[in-house]
């Protein structure tokens, strides 16, 4: 979710400026079984918990704490965004009115954190995150699972602009690894996908749809530790285009959850 850098000169940051091929398709190496003991989960059926095991009104992660321009995004958090109905979230996105300090037009949209709940769950080192989403086919739209802690320990399990409808950005921020990932029939707007992430001390792996699509061979080392961040941002337009109307923006997920 580093905004203000666009993803392939990340990549060059990450592998020294080497040419880069995103894989074609998905490596049929599955995953570990079984994935561990569940230790934490959201599932999506009861009404969001706020402040005992959600916050979303505020991320350590933006400048503002409820938005942040310095990152190429229009967001500005309202925990109102984010619904739940027949065991579903949808994160909703609609035009605020106000203008950012970067004079850009301000988006109300979703975001849910663990971070500053009473909870303060937080994933750790050899834990297994995974959850269930339906991607959004607004433009601009810009959703994410990622974490965050102490300015920094983040991976991102993905990002997706629906400007490239078939592919995922994965990429370690603690030990410098990234990748692209495409596939046309399990990654596309309005398409449900499963998507995991392993942070392991040596090697940070991810999967889609249970099969492991990179392994980043860096880690994030064996005390790491960071708050989970589920989000709908909004793109500002710099790397990716903005919302091209009015209209509302949804992103849908089905559940959340951790092995360890």
């Amino acid at each position: 979710m580093i905004g203000n850098m666009k993803f392939s000169a990340l990549l060059d940051m990450f592998t020294g400026g080497d040419k880069f091929t995103p894989p074609r398709t998905p490596p049929r190496t599955p995953p570990r079984t079984p994935p561990g003991s569940l230790v934490w989960a959201e599932e999506f059926d009861a009404p969001i918990a706020w402040g005992a095991r959600w916050v979303g009104d505020r991320t350590s992660a933006f400048r503002y704490c409820d938005h942040n321009p310095d990152d190429n995004k229009l967001d500005w958090l309202d925990p109102g965004c984010v619904t739940v109905s027949d065991g579903m979230a949808t994160f909703t996105a609609t035009p605020d009115g106000r203008t950012l300090e970067n004079g850009r037009p301000a988006w109300r949209t979703g975001l849910l954190t663990t971070e500053y709940s009473d909870e303060a769950f937080r994933v750790r080192t050899g834990d297994l995150v995974e959850t269930r989403v339906r991607l959004p086919s607004g433009m601009g739209a810009w959703p994410a699972l990622w974490t965050w802690k102490d300015g920094e320990n983040e991976v991102d399990s993905f990002e997706y602009h629906p400007d490239n409808p078939h592919l995922l950005e994965l990429s370690n921020h603690v030990n410098r690894a990234a990748t692209y990932f495409t596939d046309a029939d399990a990654v596309a707007p309005g398409r449900w996908v499963t998507i995991g992430t392993r942070y392991g001390a040596r090697c940070v792996e991810w999967f889609v749809n249970g099969e492991r699509v990179f392994a980043d061979g860096t880690g994030v080392g064996h005390h790491w530790s960071a708050y989970l961040i589920l989000n709908l941002s909004l793109s500002g337009g710099e790397h990716h285009p903005a919302p091209c109307g009015p209209d509302p923006i949804t992103f849908d997920v089905g559940h959340l959850r951790v092995y360890r």
